[in-house]
């Protein structure tokens, strides 16, 4: 169900008027998860069964993990970390298995071909992940909140936390010990209508205007249409698909933290106007911010970080980053995207590249830099398959003699600039110069709520769905 569809409007109105209702204060957690159900449905309804099942493996281990006998918690969060694994390797990663290692034609390989990518997987299984290590680390609530958790009310919590449907399909990734302690009897009094108003309007923004106009230009970086277009109009294309992506993904994550505001809970903030960067460190601090701290948080750290030296420091940062490109998908692309980041990250540290420069002209030497290379790494995510992608770079070889399309080209810098401003906007907001500005941006909020009305593409999937 797309967050700008009638059928996900009335989902939201219909739980927001009666979750605030008195009839139903005892029961906000309860309708939540009911919505949450029909949210997910909604697509794919036998794959509720997956979440389903998701949410009582993790409510069992990690009900276990938090009474159980002292000396078999450790083996039961390994239990609990490995059987979320085991569910994702087998629902995302069974097609690229039997594509790279199974013979064409081989029985096994065909019936692995045919499992379904549940939507969302990816997310409520790092979400299970967090629950079972944060209550085997005593961080996910108090000592006194825990002596009176029963399992029924254990299961409730676990299945909201999971499901909530804000983030459910596509984040930001929810940490067990930030979510948990919020979880209570919500008034209607206490939201904050300012604060959820901006994220909504932000985010459908940058996803309807933005995103779904850019998409039906950057489509043509697909094989085989790339061929046939100028160098300057292909490069034009993958800086507007490097602006859909993060207008589409922020979008999502934007509207995901308003809608958490008007039912009282607060979702982590996952864009931090990522592409005024000036490192590659800088970057992983601002974009996915949810998936960045939780990869630091569950994986670099317990992996050593940096405190085994500095070539395993290196090591660690690279494997990470490999491990957090596979995780986006079913694709050796996807990996080969997250070791060049890590390979970035690595030598940027290796140069010390990674702390800011006090030369403002150096800065932004980097900041282009930086921009570049993660714009032409998200090749990768457009075209999955390297055969795509070498032909694209040989298109843009050869094609520089091409008539370049004026129409795309101008089509593609209109619909990124609101992008390009929201990020300098960012930048001087602060100064003194610019205070008056600031106190009109309710007009800017008004246009753009103007905007959304006229000027909205036709709907599509956010990307990070597939994911």
């Amino acid at each position: 169900m797309l967050f700008n569809s009638f059928a996900f409007l009335g989902l939201c109105l219909i739980t927001l008027f009666l979750y605030y209702l008195p009839l139903f204060s005892r029961a906000q957690v309860k309708l939540l998860i009911i919505a949450s159900m029909l949210f997910y449905a909604y697509d794919q309804p036998a794959l509720v069964v997956l979440l389903l099942l998701s949410a009582g493996i993790n409510t069992g281990v990690s009900y276990w993990v938090l009474f159980g006998n002292a000396t078999s918690k450790k083996a039961l969060a390994t239990l609990g970390v490995g059987l979320n694994l085991a569910i994702l390797a087998f629902f995302k990663y069974s097609p690229l298995f039997a594509r790279t290692f199974l013979p064409s034609g081989n029985d096994i390989g065909r019936f692995l071909l045919t499992i379904p990518l549940p939507i969302g997987i990816s997310f409520f299984t790092f979400e299970g992940i967090s629950l079972t290590i944060d209550l085997y680390k005593n961080k996910a609530f108090s000592q006194r909140e825990g002596e009176g958790l029963t399992f029924t009310k254990h299961a409730e919590r676990t299945l909201f936390f999971i499901s909530f449907f804000p983030h459910l399909v596509a984040g930001p990734i929810l940490k067990a010990h930030d979510f948990l302690p919020q979880i209570s009897r919500k008034y209607f009094r206490n939201i904050e209508w300012e604060a959820a108003f901006k994220c909504l309007v932000v985010g459908y923004f940058l996803k309807m205007v933005v995103a779904d106009n850019l998409k039906d230009f950057t489509l043509l970086l697909d094989f085989p249409y790339h061929q046939y277009y100028s160098s300057l109009t292909l490069l034009t294309m993958l800086f507007g698909y490097s602006i859909q992506i993060f207008a589409d993904f922020a979008g999502y994550s934007a509207i995901a933290l308003g809608l958490g505001k008007l039912f009282g809970y607060t979702l982590q903030e996952n864009f931090n106007f990522p592409y005024i960067s000036t490192s590659f460190k800088e970057f992983w601090k601002r974009w996915h911010i949810s998936l960045s701290t939780f990869l630091l948080e569950y994986l670099y750290i317990p992996l050593g970080g940096n405190r085994k030296g500095r070539a395993r420091t290196y090591l660690h940062l690279i494997l990470t980053m490999f491990l957090g490109g596979l995780w986006h998908g079913a694709a050796w692309s996807y990996a080969i995207w997250g070791l060049c980041h890590g390979l970035a990250l690595a030598l940027e540290k290796l140069a010390g590249y990674d702390r800011p420069s006090q030369s403002t002209a150096i800065q932004l030497v980097r900041g282009l830099l930086v921009f570049i290379f993660v714009t032409l790494a998200w090749l990768l995510f457009k075209l999955p398959n390297f055969a795509d992608v070498i032909s694209f770079v040989r298109s843009v070889a050869k094609n520089s003699g091409a008539l370049s399309t004026t129409r795309i080209n101008s089509s593609i810098l209109v619909y990124s600039l609101p992008v390009v401003i929201y990020h300098l906007y960012y930048v001087v907001r602060p100064r003194a110069a610019w205070r008056p500005v600031v106190r009109l941006e309710y007009i800017g909020y008004g246009l753009l709520l103007f905007l959304i009305l006229v000027n909205s593409g036709n709907p599509g999937s956010f990307i990070y769905f597939q994911f």
